[in-house]
């Protein structure tokens, strides 16, 4: 994994009034790195991705993404990372390759762009066969493919993917994380926020959150190896069980 920072804040905040839903992240991420936002529903994940897309200014802090700051660069960064967001966000009334004609226009590809990214993407995803199907007639899982490929249309650098596995069958989920690694493997900078604790494996690193603050950073390995358990989900519940966080 290559160390050049791809996603760099400092004490980064957001508050909606009195209550903090991101209070004090501070983080680096690198080139080529897959890195998980674990936490139960409500714990700042997505609030933290929003920031970090340019869809919501930070209270306090600082932050940059792809070398562009999160308080005066926004434009630049939408440019320059892939959004797929919790909720199906692609048009369920056109097949999967007008899906990627339209979000390619979207990006401003060239039409010969459009052309030689759809035949890419449809043959990354497995979607070949599929090409002509109306997008609501697709299982969920096929159709959480299709987002990712829009979401990589345009070959951002950074890809944000928020609970993208949601709702996903456990294979169509193992087959989605196949992609993922093949996106990281060339580069990219992948960011999952997931409930999965499953998933958590699969992550170069990851963050657990609780309300609003980062508790946990580190590899899955290291982890499992500090709080001496067997998998990610068991060292979820002891790190929220810890005497002190009780306090």
């Amino acid at each position: 994994m290559n160390r050049t920072i791809s996603v760099q804040t400092s004490d980064l905040t957001k508050r909606f009034g009195k209550f903090v839903a991101v209070d004090k992240v501070s983080i680096e991420v690198f080139k080529g790195e897959i890195f998980g936002f674990l936490g139960a529903n409500g714990a700042g994940k997505t609030t933290m991705i929003r920031m970090l897309c340019g869809l919501m200014r930070p209270s306090d802090g600082e932050g940059t993404v792809a070398g562009f700051d999160i308080y005066s660069q926004t434009e630049q960064i939408k440019r320059n990372i892939g959004y797929m967001s919790q909720k199906f966000s692609l048009y369920e009334d056109l097949t999967i390759e007008e899906n990627i004609e339209f979000y390619g226009g979207i990006y401003g590809l060239s039409n010969s762009d459009i052309l030689k990214q759809k035949e890419k993407l449809l043959s990354q995803l497995a979607l070949k066969e599929y090409r002509i199907k109306i997008t609501r007639d697709l299982p969920l899982g096929f159709r959480q493919r299709l987002a990712l490929g829009c979401s990589l249309l345009h070959d951002p650098p950074v890809v944000f993917l928020d609970e993208p596995t949601s709702g996903v069958d456990p294979k169509a989920r193992r087959e989605f994380w196949d992609i993922i690694y093949q996106t990281a493997e060339i580069g990219k900078t992948i960011f999952v926020t997931t409930h999965f604790m499953d998933e958590a494996e699969y992550c170069h690193r990851v963050t657990i959150m609780e309300q609003g603050k980062i508790i946990a950073l580190d590899t899955p390995r290291n982890l499992r190896k500090e709080h001496k358990k067997a998998n990610m989900e068991d060292v979820f519940v002891s790190i929220l069980k810890e005497p002190e966080r009780q306090k």
